[in-house]
């Protein structure tokens, strides 16, 4: 899966998942452009693409704001010239019961987690379009497949992104612009750690091999879905959950 002088943008990469798509990416051969609301762990994973041998951007944004959005995807064909992958990665959730929720909390969610892939596929996507050519990776959840207690809100945010991601994937594909759908299980990073004990243990119990993924493992899917290997596959939707979850 050779990256080999592609052009990368990820968002939420200054941590987590989105680090390790950072790095994974920048292995295989991509520049990447590090987007994420915190410089400074974004400067901390540009550091570590460049230390791969690879260029890299910084840019701070907020992905709920779409004339932010809109400036950094300006920053990044200054900077790169094109923009060949575009990963939406970007999210945030808290867990607590539905009824305990209140509007501004789901205005939250659904701002960072469906917005945002919103925000920067109707800002790079007409790039792509020109070009005829371009990979588009949303990262969503098995939460937005299945559901998941105390993440109602969260659930049906990355539910809306894997509807997205298969209506856009029709709209894209005349251009030879392909849209897939990531769907990451539990996987150990910040938000899973702030867990009780007894939910992490409960999980991987739960899951047949008995672990949660690591972030890298997550990565590897996505690079799949950003490399030439993937050129015949489109509006798809892979989980990622070591079997937690399975398709009928």
């Amino acid at each position: 899966m050779k990256l080999d002088g592609k052009k990368a943008l990820v968002t939420g990469s200054g941590q987590g998942i989105g680090r390790a798509i950072a790095l994974e990416l920048a292995r295989r051969g991509a520049d990447v452009a590090v987007c994420d609301i915190n410089a400074e762990t974004a400067r901390s994973t540009a550091s570590a693409v460049e230390e791969l041998g690879r260029k890299s951007l910084v840019c701070q944004v907020d992905v709920a704001d779409h004339g932010q959005v809109a400036g950094s995807v300006v920053q990044v064909l200054e900077g790169f010239g094109c923009i060949d992958i575009l990963v939406n990665n970007a999210g945030w959730d808290r867990i607590m019961p539905f009824l305990e929720t209140q509007p501004d909390f789901w205005d939250k969610v659904i701002a960072i987690n469906y917005k945002g892939a919103l925000n920067f596929c109707h800002a790079v996507c007409p790039h792509m379009v020109a070009r005829k050519q371009g990979k588009v990776v949303n990262v969503a959840s098995d939460a937005g497949r299945v559901g998941s207690l105390g993440e109602t809100v969260y659930a049906g945010a990355k539910g809306a992104v894997i509807a997205f991601t298969k209506s856009l994937a029709r709209e894209m594909a005349r251009y030879g612009v392909h849209v897939n759908c990531v769907c990451p299980g539990p996987t150990d990073t910040d938000l899973l750690r702030m867990q009780p004990e007894n939910i992490r243990q409960s999980l991987e119990r739960a899951i047949p091999f008995r672990r949660v993924a690591r972030p890298e493992e997550v990565a590897r899917v996505v690079t799949f879905f950003a490399s030439p290997t993937s050129d015949y596959v489109t509006g798809q939707v892979l989980s990622v959950s070591g079997g937690l979850t399975m398709a009928g």
